[in-house]
C-alpha cells in the first residue's frame, strides 16, 4: 500500500514524527501540500492502493479518486446523525436540538450549553459557550469568513454541558483497537498513564454494536455516568498526540489494507 501525506500541516506538532515511522517501517509514500485553493491531487506514482492522511481537505478531495483504495473514510457513518443511531445514549451527547449557526437560541433554561457542529466536526471547535461568548464567537466567525464552511445556514448542535474527567483517542483499525491514550484531564483528576480495561472494555462494545468502518477514530470520556463516546473522527485527518504509537497504527493500516482482498 502506497501512503500519500499532506506535508503542509503545522496544527499537529507531532505530525512530521509520521516520516520517521514510515521510514523506519520501509513503507512507500510521497508528500504533497494541499492549499485553500487545491482542487485536484498530482501524484508522481500510477498506483491505486493509496491511503491518504492529512487534513480534512485532503480527505474530502481524495473521494474524487474512485479508483484509490482504500483512500479516504471521511463523511458516510463518521456523521454524528448517523452512527448516535446505533450508540445511542453511549454517546456524551445524545440528547441534543439541531439549529442554524444565526438561529436564536433560548438562554433562559440553561446558562451555559454545549455547542458543536452538527454534520462538520472540523468546521469549529464544539465548546460550552454561554450567551454572550457565543454572541461574540458567532460575529467574529462570520466577519472573519474563516471557513467557506461555516455561514449563517451551518447547522449546529446544542446540548447540556457534561462533567468529563478524562478523555482518550483509539485508533481502531479492523474492528481491532491499535493504540489508546490520553490527552486530557479535568483538574480534579489524577493522572495515569494508560487507559483501564473498563474503558477499553467500553469501546470493544461500541465496536461490537457499529463499526463505522474498516479504519476510525474513537475519542471516549469518563464521565459520573461511566465511559461515553466522545466523538468519533475520521482515521485520514485525526491528530497525533505525544503519547500516540504512530508505528503500531501505520503498521496496523499497512498490514490490514494489504491483506485485505477488497482492497486490492
Amino acid at each position: 500500500m502506497y501512503f500519500l501525506i499532506q506535508s503542509n500541516i503545522y496544527s499537529d506538532p507531532d505530525h512530521n514524527r509520521i516520516y520517521d515511522v514510515l521510514d523506519e517501517l520501509n513503507y512507500p509514500y510521497e508528500t504533497i501540500e494541499v492549499l485553500k485553493e487545491t482542487k485536484h491531487l498530482k501524484l508522481n506514482t500510477n498506483r491505486q492502493d493509496i491511503f491518504v492522511y492529512g487534513s480534512v481537505r485532503l480527505a474530502r478531495l481524495a473521494l474524487q479518486y474512485t479508483d484509490w483504495k482504500p483512500n479516504s473514510f471521511y463523511g458516510n457513518n463518521h456523521l454524528f446523525e448517523i452512527y448516535s443511531k446505533h450508540y445511542k445514549d453511549h454517546v456524551l451527547n445524545y440528547e441534543f436540538q439541531v439549529m442554524k449557526l444565526t438561529d436564536n437560541i433560548d438562554w433562559t433554561t440553561n446558562t451555559q450549553l454545549f455547542i458543536k457542529p452538527f454534520r462538520d466536526a472540523k468546521v469549529f471547535t464544539g465548546q460550552v459557550f454561554n450567551k454572550h461568548t457565543w454572541s461574540d464567537y458567532v460575529y467574529e466567525a462570520l466577519a472573519s469568513k474563516r471557513s467557506e464552511n461555516l455561514n449563517e445556514n451551518t447547522l449546529i448542535q446544542i446540548s447540556k454541558p457534561q462533567d468529563i474527567r478524562k478523555e482518550a483517542r483509539l485508533w481502531i483499525v479492523g474492528e481491532q483497537i491499535i493504540d489508546a491514550g490520553y490527552y486530557k484531564f479535568n483538574e480534579n483528576s489524577a493522572f495515569e498513564l494508560n487507559v483501564p480495561p473498563e474503558g477499553i472494555q467500553f469501546a470493544k462494545q461500541m465496536i461490537s454494536l457499529f463499526n463505522i468502518a474498516d479504519a476510525f477514530v474513537m475519542d471516549i470520556g469518563l464521565t459520573h455516568n461511566g465511559w461515553k463516546i466522545v466523538e468519533i473522527n475520521c482515521i485520514n485527518s485525526s491528530g497525533f498526540y505525544p503519547n500516540t504509537n504512530i508505528k503500531a497504527i501505520f503498521k496496523a493500516l499497512f498490514t490490514y489494507f494489504t491483506i485485505n482482498k477488497t482492497y486490492i
